[in-house]
């Protein structure tokens, strides 16, 4: 017989009453300071102690059918840091090809990753090996695997953000130039190549917009009513 559900009488079930004041604050700040680091990292080592409790808090991250998909590979080694370093200055180059102009010398000015001074770097992987099963929640949608894998990078800064940790996501490679060096099957997609070190100073806006590379828009041009483009007053 299945466990009581739905009527609060279930015995894994608790109060859902708001956090405190002081314990909604401290959520939306890390919200609002996360920010994507480059090149503020410090030498200082981070802990194998404070590292469980970043990958604790990604593996808590929601997960579509509760399918778990989202693997964490730690890359301490200098000499494999490297490698991935060498195809990152392969790959911006070809990316920095694509601008041009006064745009183009923007993009070669920008530090746009922290591989090897960041003291961890830590590759969010997701394991796709379940295409032949029926899963809760991703019978026709496919791709809710690499969703949840996506918020599992996300649960990953805000715990880093509250630690005083900063984080750096990679995203100028192909996933493909990351199967040979971090030996992923086939069924593997690589999702987020993130820098992971301490930091004593952190923009206090979005770095791209600071270095007015772009600028956030306003909610109110993102947030639509019942259908796509209408707005409340409409």
């Amino acid at each position: 017989m299945l466990p009581p559900d739905n009527d609060g009488s279930h015995p894994d079930m608790r109060s859902a009453a708001p956090f405190s004041d002081a314990e909604r604050a401290a959520v939306y700040r890390a919200i609002e300071t996360r920010r994507d680091v480059r090149d503020e990292f410090l030498p200082q080592p981070v802990s194998d102690e404070t590292l469980r409790r970043l990958l604790a808090a990604a593996h808590c991250a929601p997960s579509v059918g509760l399918m778990q998909p989202s693997r964490f590979i730690v890359l301490r080694n200098p000499e494999q840091r490297k490698t991935i370093h060498d195809i990152f200055v392969r790959r911006n180059a070809e990316a920095a090809a694509m601008f041009e102009g006064e745009r183009a010398e923007r993009y070669r000015s920008l530090k746009l990753e922290g591989i090897l001074k960041a003291p961890l770097n830590v590759c969010v992987v997701c394991d796709r090996g379940r295409d032949g099963e029926a899963v809760l929640g991703r019978t026709h949608q496919r791709d809710t695997d690499v969703y949840s894998t996506a918020c599992a990078v996300q649960n990953f800064w805000l715990a880093a953000r509250a630690e005083g940790i900063g984080v750096g996501w990679v995203s100028i490679f192909d996933p493909a130039d990351l199967v040979e060096p971090l030996g992923l099957p086939e069924h593997v997609a690589p999702v987020a190549y993130l820098c992971v070190g301490y930091v004593d100073r952190l923009f206090t806006r979005p770095e791209l917009e600071a270095r007015r590379w772009a600028e956030r828009a306003p909610l109110e041009d993102h947030v639509f009513e019942g259908r796509w483009g209408a707005r409340r007053s409409d």
